[in-house]
């Protein structure tokens, strides 16, 4: 993987000097440590790239990339798995060598940017230079994967890998906060596209392509979105396992393509050991990376360890206790290149880090949940269904009756929110409104952006429409959050990290299942538990997952107690308008065992760090 930076001045010749620009690129170094890359196009556009050198690590693979009559400029960030079949397809024979950039270079003359760009299957952040127009064009993969931030404030352009390149800039060094952005952030604890904390900062959506004219004028195309509205599904339990096995083992098998050594993450869960599977199957001596540690609630390296041993493969397991991974905090903090509350970053950059020793490559389990319906809170909004139409105070009756009869076995907090969306939304939301608006009293007027629609979807009676919504939402919300983790942990180690249930084939083959294949209480993720019963049916499915996670809340009440307190209150609060007797109060009641506040702490952490 790499990072790059480009900033093209649409108000004149000057941009900043080349000496602070290289500082800015910089910031990305460890995005892509093995070369740096340089170009002044016309008097006002600078291109600088960071390499992470993957595929055709000669020269002949450096950016920034001219196309080969010069029509384009261009600096990528990703891997295009589909590359050697796009080049069969094209007339152009004097390659000079043999990079998925090159390729895409060729593509862009043969057939611009937007067929180009639809042809594609995998991870990319890309800038895109047309010569013939002078118009600059930022492009995003459909899943977004790899991230695009930029800055734009009708003048001057800034694009970037990392959100702190362009907050760094000069011109969008002052911006203030947008304090509806703020509210989001507190509230889904990440900063989702297309938005930017501060004043002038953006972020390209997934599947989006987004062009500046050399006149100032920007425009949006949206190339491709998750769909909603499948109709026509694989009915038949084994077929569907077969299809999606299959399928899965195609993926896998182009997802190796590399002049680098190339491993995989395995928890212990279905996704990972799938992947592992799916390896085994192309008979390359392929290396397994495992954290372990001693919290029996989070640790699932025996569980790994016992599928490595089935699969007759390689794996490394790093045992960690708890005084052992503290002592890496600080250094896993420093992947947060911009405001991502996700506490599992820990256990990623550790497991980026034991992989790094030995591969450049990983190839990771995300994406698997949301695909196929692997959490709990598909059945927890959609077991309400059935009422969730009635009116308010018949439901607040019937949740009462539950309540007092069975303890809300049938029914549960989601049926009093006026819609599925909302509650929805909520559940991904773990800091309390009382204590946000006590932190910030000034958001309680404040919405939300108005462009956040990812759940913007209405009620229906109709599980499968539920569910298509829901998994549309989760697409576009948490896994958001999730792919951001895993990039920043994992380019802190200047390891690339490629998720196979997130190519386009996956998805694609995703969609043809029957969301009730894995909708209920205890058939959550069915379809790709029974792809792994089927090769693994020697040990049998685990009952209760466990997180990749740590034990946040008892470290801010021991260990990390004086970092976190320090942190919090020694931060400049008048800059998020936030009270201090607010976050003393969050604190003392943390410690103090009167409830559980490792979210909302954390996500202050994180944003103040």
């Amino acid at each position: 993987m790499c990072g790059f930076l480009v900033e093209y001045n649409l108000a004149g010749p000057k941009g900043v000097r080349k000496e602070h620009f290289l500082d800015l690129l910089a910031l990305s170094n460890k995005r892509g440590p093995d070369s740096i890359g340089y170009v002044s196009i016309e008097p006002n556009l600078q291109m600088g790239f960071n390499r992470l050198a993957i595929m055709d690590t000669s020269l002949a693979g450096q950016q920034p990339m001219d196309s080969p009559h010069k029509h384009y400029t261009l600096v990528f960030n990703g891997e295009i798995y589909n590359h050697l079949d796009l080049r069969k397809q094209l007339d152009f024979q004097n390659y000079n060598g043999y990079s998925d950039t090159e390729t895409i270079t060729v593509c862009l003359e043969a057939w611009g940017i937007d067929k180009t760009v639809k042809a594609l299957n995998g991870m990319f952040a890309m800038v895109i230079y047309n010569h013939e127009n002078q118009e600059l064009s930022l492009v995003r993969d459909f899943a977004g994967i790899k991230p695009l931030f930029y800055g734009w404030n009708g003048k001057i352009l800034i694009a970037a890998s990392q959100y702190d390149q362009v907050r760094k800039h000069p011109l969008y060094a002052k911006t203030s906060i947008n304090e509806q952005v703020l509210k989001l952030y507190l509230q889904q604890h990440f900063m989702p596209a297309p938005f930017g904390l501060y004043g002038d900062t953006f972020q390209v959506l997934p599947g989006e392509i987004i062009t500046f004219t050399k006149t100032g004028l920007k425009s949006h195309v949206r190339y491709w979105e998750l769909p909603v509205d499948e109709t026509e599904f694989i009915a038949e339990k084994e077929a569907s396992a077969r299809f999606i096995g299959s399928t899965l083992d195609r993926v896998v098998a182009n997802q190796l393509l590399a002049d680098v050594p190339v491993g995989a993450f395995l928890s212990g869960g279905v996704d990972s050991t799938l992947i592992a599977s799916s390896l085994k199957k192309q008979h390359i001596n392929t290396h397994l990376f495992t954290i372990g540690s001693d919290s029996k609630t989070h640790d699932e390296s025996a569980r790994a360890q016992q599928f490595a041993e089935a699969l007759d493969m390689q794996q490394t397991i790093w045992h960690l206790d708890a005084k052992q991974m503290l002592s890496f905090w600080d250094e896993a903090m420093e992947a947060l290149h911009e405001p991502m509350a996700d506490f599992s970053i820990l256990p990623t950059y550790l497991v980026s880090k034991l992989a790094k020793k030995q591969v450049t490559v990983a190839l990771s389990g995300d994406g698997g949940d949301e695909l196929f319906f692997g959490y709990e809170r598909f059945w927890s909004v959609g077991k309400n269904i059935s009422y969730q139409h009635y009116p308010s105070l018949l439901k607040k009756g019937l949740y009462g009756f539950d309540k007092y009869t069975t303890g809300n076995t049938n029914l549960n907090g989601v049926l009093l929110a006026s819609k599925q969306s909302q509650a929805h939304q909520g559940i991904h939301s773990r800091f309390r409104l009382e204590w946000l608006h006590a932190l910030a009293p000034q958001l309680q007027s404040v919405g939300l952006p108005a462009a956040y629609q990812v759940y913007a979807y209405e009620n229906t009676k109709d599980i499968r429409t539920l569910l298509q919504h829901m998994r549309h939402a989760e697409f576009y919300g948490m896994m958001q959050k999730t792919l951001r983790k895993v990039d920043l942990a994992s380019m802190e180690n200047s390891l690339e990290v490629r998720v196979p249930f997130l190519d386009k084939q996956m998805i694609e083959a995703s969609l043809q299942i029957d969301p009730l294949a894995s909708y209920g209480e205890y058939k959550r993720k069915q379809v790709l538990k029974n792809v792994l019963h089927q090769r693994i049916p020697s040990i049998p499915e685990e009952q209760v997952k466990k997180g990749f996670s740590i034990p946040l809340t008892g470290w801010f009440r021991n260990d990390l107690k004086p970092l976190i307190t320090e942190r919090l209150l020694d931060a400049d609060l008048t800059t998020f308008g936030f009270e201090r007797d607010a976050i003393e109060s969050m604190l003392q009641t943390h410690s103090s065992k009167q409830a559980d506040l490792k979210w909302p702490l954390f996500t202050l952490y994180a944003l103040l760090k």
